[in-house]
């Protein structure tokens, strides 16, 4: 009875747009997984690491230690030394060869390393006394 009242009437295309709705988000489903799964692997970490929060380190102002200046700080954090905890643990060879690479052969850091140590502790009476016996990060004699 349905199919003759259905033929009889003809086409009900007042729901048309439903149907080509239906078959847009159809299409638009087979696009998208054809899309993720011609991603490479490398993209796919890429994103998901990018979702993962991470623990960012509290940069300290590195430029309060005496010889270190803007260009030493940026090769600093290039380095993976952010903060003054990061430079009192570092090791006086693994800073000088950032700073060779970074052509700044003239600077030492074994001053800013006692520096960075009084720093990281908060002992800043002591760091603005050995701050004072220091020059360029070199012990004045």
């Amino acid at each position: 009875m349905l199919a003759l009242r259905l033929l009889a009437e003809g086409p009900n295309t007042e729901l048309l747009w439903l149907v080509y709705g239906g078959i847009a988000f159809l299409v638009l489903v087979i696009l998208l997984g054809w899309w993720g799964g011609s991603r490479k692997p490398e993209q796919v970490e890429a994103t998901h690491d990018a979702v993962k929060p991470s623990v960012k380190k509290v940069a300290d102002n590195l430029a309060l230690i005496e010889g270190i200046g803007p260009r030493v700080v940026k090769v600093l954090k290039k380095a993976g030394v952010v903060s003054f905890d990061d430079l009192a643990r570092a090791k006086a060879s693994d800073v000088q060869e950032a700073l060779n690479a970074a052509g700044l052969q003239m600077m030492t850091p074994e001053g800013w390393i006692d520096q960075a140590k009084l720093a990281a502790k908060g002992d800043w009476e002591a760091f603005e006394k050995l701050k004072g016996k220091l020059k360029g990060g070199r012990k004045v004699k």
